[in-house]
């Protein structure tokens, strides 16, 4: 049972080293501690035990700090880096109706407002709060933020 632990390891390193994403480490530590369990003698069962625990316990505790600091640096995507930026309202924006439609860098998106209840008109400006699927969520931008920048 030591090889296939030990194989396991180094399978699950090599597949997180390709991957980066944070996904088959802890398997792999879990997969360290039950190569050392088998190698010091300890029965199948135990190594089963030892390598979910520990592999359940890492990726409990440690994910969550790993994710904060490894993913900082992570470049956005292109949906990603639409948060913030301005769009013009092409098509009225009615959440009642579900209709609207703006647009940003030259494309057009369908819309909806961020708060319902609020229509926003043709040639309104927004700033996109966040995407949902293929609409934006905008919100109107006040005129303090139009004559600031």
């Amino acid at each position: 049972m030591t090889f296939f632990w030990l194989i396991l390891f180094i399978v699950l390193v090599i597949a997180e080293l390709s991957t980066m994403g944070l996904t088959t480490i802890w398997f792999a530590g879990g997969a360290l501690i039950a190569t050392l369990a088998a190698i010091f003698g300890a029965n199948e069962g135990v190594q089963i035990l030892l390598f979910l625990l520990i592999s359940i316990l890492l990726l409990i505790f440690t994910r969550p700090i790993a994710v904060k600091y490894f993913n900082k640096d992570r470049a956005r995507t292109n949906v990603e880096s639409y948060i913030g930026r301005q769009v013009i309202v092409i098509s009225e924006i009615d959440n009642l109706q579900g209709i609207g439609q703006v647009t940003l860098g030259g494309q057009e998106w369908t819309a909806r407002s961020a708060q319902d209840g609020i229509v926003l008109p043709v040639g309104a400006v927004g700033i996109v709060k966040y995407v949902d699927g293929v609409k934006l969520i905008i919100e109107e931008k006040k005129e303090e933020e139009s004559k600031n920048g």
